[in-house]
């Protein structure tokens, strides 16, 4: 499981040039499963995402989460996360899970996140996608589980 996270003053997501979501200031979350990939890395992920302290304090130190700020989060699923670009110059996915078990995975990992009753918004999975983003700082990290 892999999730790019990005702090942002605001994002959306587009599809057939039509705005389908957007959020303002909060986190635009990349998601992508993987074989073998368990409901308790679901846990781990969003709880991870909710609590890291990536969001600024009155002194402007990374002091606050996601949940201190009342922050809103954007979730793309990206399978193109599982890529394997060690071998070649064409992305192998091998390492992608299932699309069907994958919708499944990405519905239970939006949803343990909207336990949290902060705003959680999403594109569509499997769709073609525009993400448009305000990187703030810019601040971006790269989740494995």
């Amino acid at each position: 499981m892999k999730a790019v996270i990005q702090r942002v003053s605001g994002a959306s997501v587009s599809i057939d040039d039509k705005i389908y979501s957007s959020i303002n200031s909060g986190m635009l979350v990349l998601f992508c499963v993987e074989k073998n990939d368990t409901e308790d890395k679901i846990d781990w992920m969003s709880n991870k995402i909710l609590s890291l302290r990536i969001f600024e304090d009155q002194e402007g130190k990374m002091n606050k989460s996601l949940t201190d700020v009342s922050g809103e989060i954007l979730v793309v699923s990206q399978f193109t996360l599982a890529a394997d670009c060690k071998k070649g110059t064409r992305p192998s996915f091998d390492s992608a899970e299932n699309p069907d078990i994958a919708k499944e995975m990405y519905q239970k990992f939006v949803n343990k996140l909207a336990e949290s009753k902060l705003t959680v918004k999403t594109g569509v999975f499997a769709a073609m996608m525009q993400v448009s983003l305000v990187n703030d700082g810019p601040v971006t990290f790269v989740l494995t589980k």
